[in-house]
């Protein structure tokens, strides 16, 4: 058994704990929903503007590779996921995984993990909306330098990014299944733009442009791949002796580490767990199918991106300037395009934030239900929704995205969500060797192979991530257990309740 000290909370108390009146979820959600979400979350502006910039400037045309790369790492991870969102069908993703497994100290690290994800990240791509709305709307025709105007001095309102949050914000609190049908409508429009982009580019694919695949070595100014400093060189080409991870195959392992971004997506589908109608079926196809669409996608226009213009041509100006998909099109004198992609970046925007949002709302119900955060916000009321808890991440999104500029964190979301697929894998291979006897409805196969490469993959994605990146990781996990130990372990229901509760499955054998 689980010593006290681990504070492991067993999987029977996790699923019992759903059935709690107060804080009950409705169950709306089928597989076709989970792979609405999982897609509308991966597929935003990144497809548009990411790709262009990962080319540009870290990895040439091979930035194609680099999605692969990416995506079998999110895959390996993604069959880990799925046998424990089918095996534990709770509210919390990776947070009640770890709970189950390592105890509530790792749970708190992983829902810190989380909120750094989902809640950062929806702030900077509301802020994204807001960009791409005055782009939009002034490529029709409606004269708008910005959506935001100066307030006093430096403080500058977003009142685009406000308005994209209100929205969303209400959509949420009003339920999940309307959520889920914003989405698939939002969804399907991104989804069309994109295969149009794809048709459209294929006629200006000129062989020629994707040789060298695999550019030689270059310096850069900056960021992941950047040769400027020591800070923002990846750990693993700074190990290696190499003075630049900017092309080359550094720079091919480092753009696989910056396009990872475009896939976190799947995880959010498992915080949705406990509101699937039938988890055990869904919750595996909603993640493995989510994966496999936005893989395709990505593929695809990045080869049609770097086949239409040589990658020097996507390189970051002087003046910051970054290429999107639009560059490729309006150096092929296809100008009608930015038009089209605008639009699709402004609907693929929006269902990012809507699902980042709807993550993070229901790992934050998870941890305030546990006790690690306060429990009246897990209240969920006649609506079935915690709609406390919605309102009060939609107001911290946006301050954030409305008050405070906007910066480059995809490296600080990727190296959160990575610790947590690490954390997961891990997860699979010790709840098989301390609860065999658990009902499985999918199995990750070849275990304990697939978890270990997973695990392998995701930190050897992490090391190719900037030594920046990690000092400013380490620096938020300080954070996180300055309030772990300041209220989260004083107010959990291990303290207030005791371990007797919790610890102990009905087998009685321990949970790790």
């Amino acid at each position: 058994m689980a010593g006290n000290g681990a504070r492991v909370k067993s999987i029977e108390q996790s699923i019992a704990d759903t059935d709690e009146p107060d804080s009950k979820l409705r169950k709306e959600l089928g597989a076709l929903d989970l792979v609405v979400f999982g897609v509308a979350v991966a597929v935003g502006a990144g497809i548009f503007t990411l790709t262009a910039r990962a080319a540009g400037d870290v990895a040439g045309p091979s930035v194609s590779l680099a999605f692969v790369l990416a995506a079998i790492a999110c895959g390996l991870a993604a069959l880990c996921y799925a046998e424990f969102a089918s095996t534990v069908p709770v509210a919390g993703s990776a947070y009640t995984f770890s709970y189950a497994t390592f105890g509530e100290l790792v749970a708190w690290v992983v829902g810190w993990d989380l909120v750094l994800e989902f809640a950062l990240a929806a702030g900077v791509v509301a802020k994204g909306w807001s960009a791409y709305l005055a782009q939009f709307l002034g490529l029709i025709g409606v004269p708008l330098k910005s959506a935001s105007f100066q307030l006093a001095g430096p403080i500058s309102v977003d009142w685009g990014a406000l308005l994209i949050i209100a929205l969303l914000t209400w959509v949420i609190a009003a339920g999940v299944k309307l959520s889920s049908r914003v989405s698939q409508v939002i969804t399907a429009i991104k989804i069309a733009v994109v295969l149009l982009v794809v048709v459209v580019g294929i006629a200006y694919i000129k062989v020629s442009n994707y040789t060298p695949y695999i550019p030689p070595p270059a310096a850069s100014s900056g960021g992941t791949g950047g040769g400027g400093s020591v800070l923002t060189q990846s750990v693993v080409s700074l190990i290696g002796g190499s003075a630049t991870s900017t092309f080359g195959v550094y720079g091919l392992l480092a753009a696989a580490s910056l396009v990872f971004f475009a896939f976190i997506g799947f995880d959010v589908v498992a915080t949705t767990a406990e509101e699937t109608r039938n988890p055990a079926k869904d919750l595996p196809r909603g993640i493995i199918g989510s994966l496999l669409v936005v893989t395709v996608l990505y593929v695809a226009v990045s080869l049609v991106l770097t086949g239409m213009v040589n990658y020097t041509q996507l390189a970051t100006q002087p003046d910051g300037t970054h290429a999107t998909l639009a560059t490729a099109f309006a150096l092929n004198g296809v100008n009608w395009a930015a038009v089209v992609i605008s639009l699709g970046a402004l609907a693929g925007l929006t269902t990012v934030v809507l699902v980042l949002m709807l993550g993070q709302t229901r790992v934050l119900f998870a941890m305030c239900r546990d006790g690690l955060m306060p429990k009246r916000l897990a209240h969920t009321g006649s609506r079935g929704t915690p709609t406390r808890i919605t309102l009060v991440v939609g107001v911290v999104v946006a301050i954030g995205a409305t008050f405070f500029p906007a910066s480059s964190l995809e490296e600080m979301v990727n190296i959160g969500t990575l610790f947590a697929f690490v954390l997961v894998s891990i997860g699979v291979m010790v709840l098989r060797r301390t609860r065999p006897e658990l009902p499985r409805a999918f199995r990750t196969p070849l275990v304990p192979l697939i978890p270990i490469l997973a695990v392998l993959a995701c930190l050897w994605l992490m090391l190719n991530l900037s030594v920046e990146t990690w000092l400013r990781f380490v620096i938020w996990m300080a954070i996180g257990f300055v309030v772990y130990y300041a209220y989260g372990r004083r107010h959990s229901r291990f303290a207030e309740r005791g371990t007797a509760e919790v610890a102990t499955p009905p087998s009685g054998r321990g949970d790790g």
